[in-house]
């Protein structure tokens, strides 16, 4: 993951809800799914490999957030389950078929979890946070954004 789509990441990630922090996990999860084919596409094994595990640790963040008082979680667990075999398939196999089908499992999910967290009306989890402002210009590949800090003091008390 490049750092334009670390910083990415890191900025929805203090503004996200509930809802939002699923979604961007699974964005994570796609992030390293397609580092781990260009990585195969250029047989770089090694590199290959190491993707393919973050995006499995990104399904076990998902399965962690999983609250098992609903039915639908453990449908949802199934489905996690598969993806995570699914793509230690494709390291042992040293192909894409099986990264494949996890890709496609957590695509369809994806996409149930972004309209989900559309009617997420929760607060950001993260308090005390810069606020960020898209401005009207555009940088290389986005909005300029701004940060600004509407209080002098952020951090800790001593």
């Amino acid at each position: 993951m490049n750092r334009e789509q670390v910083k990415d990441f890191t900025r929805r990630i203090s503004q996200c809800n509930r809802g939002g922090m699923i979604v961007v996990i699974y964005d994570i999860f796609f992030a390293y799914v397609t580092e781990a084919e260009d990585a195969f596409s250029r047989k770089e094994n090694e590199q290959f490999q190491e993707s393919v595990r973050k995006a499995e640790k990104c399904i076990d963040e998902l399965m962690r957030a999983l609250d098992f008082k609903y039915a639908v979680s453990k449908d949802l667990y199934s489905l996690y389950v598969f993806a995570k075999e699914s793509l230690a398939k494709s390291v042992m196999r040293n192909g894409l078929e099986d990264l494949n089908h996890a890709k496609m499992v957590m695509e369809n999910l994806h996409d149930a979890f972004k309209e989900a967290a559309k009617q997420d009306s929760s607060q950001p989890l993260m308090r005390n946070t810069q606020q960020v402002y898209a401005g009207i210009t555009y940088g290389k590949n986005d909005l300029t954004e701004t940060y600004q800090v509407p209080e002098a003091s952020r951090g800790f008390f001593a």
